[in-house]
């Protein structure tokens, strides 16, 4: 046995993403105990990084030690009992495995279901909330992963509030990537990971919690079925109170400082300004894309900058088209799950990954790749395409983010 040294890859998939050398360099720094006062100084920073990136008030807002699909379940374990009814709203793979928390909890999964490519139907969610008061919450996914697609947060949001029900939201895809504005939204239960748009490495989940969330926690008439996931107990280390902190796990520290310098370099850009980064550059991809006359599943309106998912064409072997960017250029795109394996392409543009270098590479082996399987294209003409879409966005070939985004009112 050795070293394990990986290979170099350019990470242009659903996740994780590139990491960058600052980030890594910073989970090299000596071990802290779990327990340091300066560790427990950097613990309190990275709540107060969170809180800036969800763009919230809330006091319990932390990352989770383990990945993002803990993210998900801490948020159900802690606030669904067993006979409670929450409603899911699915249209992907992560709103089936949102209904697989609410079954396991004995709680009853209401399904709000909405074709795959397409945003939650608000008249759908709507109906449901009538033919069943006394909702818990309703559970949704902000940016579906599997799909590219953007609900409309704010709407479901103010929907559910108004039938007295919770919302327990999944930001793993747009956290960092997309406008997410916890408070105007008026959510109650939001998780993340830390491998997406905030180009660290997995293995974090931030979350944040309402008042209102911590409240219904507090009125639980049975314990929360997880020990490690309890938060009652986990707020004893992250938060401690007037009691000091209490020993609930070994954090994993390394993480955490990374974590840490991943928030600090995205404080430094500007969340705004992190937004419309991935934005633009989507722009610059599409523009590649559709010169090859590549379709995206998603309409336009709902379609997620970080998250491209393309429709396989007529006769195209996508297996092969990413097998070959993989061999020939090193560069790693996503397969299509569920009942779009086989149909679509996953390209991700997320984190530190998104540079018009790696925009270029993409297509060009993708347009090497297509034209191997006998698609009638043109060498060259979907960069030069991009190349025009990136220089109208900066003068000088790189995407500069200024055209109007409209930032939180929080």
């Amino acid at each position: 046995m050795h070293s394990f040294i990986p290979p170099r890859r350019i990470l242009m998939g659903a996740g994780p993403t590139e990491i960058p050398a600052r980030v890594l360099s910073a989970t090299a720094r000596p071990t802290l105990g779990h327990l340091d006062p300066a560790f427990i100084g950097l613990m309190e920073e990275v709540k107060d990084l969170l809180r800036y990136t969800f763009r919230t008030k809330n006091e319990v807002t932390f990352p989770v030690s383990a990945p993002g699909s803990a993210g998900m379940e801490i948020c159900f374990v802690n606030l669904v009992e067993a006979g409670d009814k929450v409603i899911v709203c699915r249209n992907g793979v992560f709103g089936d495995r949102m209904r697989e928390n609410v079954v396991r909890l004995g709680a009853e999964a209401i399904m709000v279901d909405t074709d795959w490519g397409k945003a939650v139907e608000i008249d759908k969610l709507a109906d449901a909330l009538k033919a069943n008061p006394g909702v818990k919450a309703v559970a949704f996914v902000h940016a579906e992963t599997s799909t590219g697609v953007r609900s409309d947060a704010p709407e479901i949001c103010a929907l559910a509030e108004a039938y007295g029900a919770l919302t327990i939201v999944d930001t793993v895809t747009s956290l960092g990537g997309s406008s997410v504005c916890v408070d105007e939204w008026g959510a109650d239960a939001v998780y993340s990971g830390t491998q997406k748009c905030l180009a660290c490495p997995p293995g974090l989940a931030p979350v944040t919690f309402s008042g209102r969330a911590i409240e219904v926690l507090k009125a639980r008439k049975t314990p929360v079925q997880s020990w490690f996931l309890d938060l009652n107990l986990i707020l004893g280390y992250w938060d401690g109170g007037d009691t000091g902190r209490s020993y609930h796990h070994t954090a994993p520290v390394n993480a955490l400082y990374g974590l840490h310098e991943a928030l600090v370099m995205l404080m430094e850009e500007g969340l705004v300004e992190s937004w419309a980064r991935h934005r633009d550059n989507h722009d610059i991809l599409k523009a590649g894309l559709e010169t090859m006359g590549l379709e995206f599943l998603v309409d336009a309106e709902h379609r997620l900058p970080q998250m491209n998912t393309i429709k396989v064409p007529e006769g195209i072997d996508e297996a092969a088209v990413r097998r070959e960017l993989m061999d020939e250029h090193g560069i790693d795109i996503g397969a299509g799950l569920g009942p779009l394996a086989g149909k679509i392409l996953r390209i991700g543009l997320m984190g530190q990954a998104v540079r018009l270098e790696n925009i270029m590479k993409l297509l060009s082996g993708l347009e090497a790749a297509l034209i191997r399987q006998g698609m009638d294209l043109k060498r060259g003409d979907a960069i030069r395409q991009a190349r025009n879409v990136a220089t109208l966005f900066a003068g000088k070939g790189e995407p500069t983010g200024e055209r109007a985004i409209t930032p939180c009112a929080a």
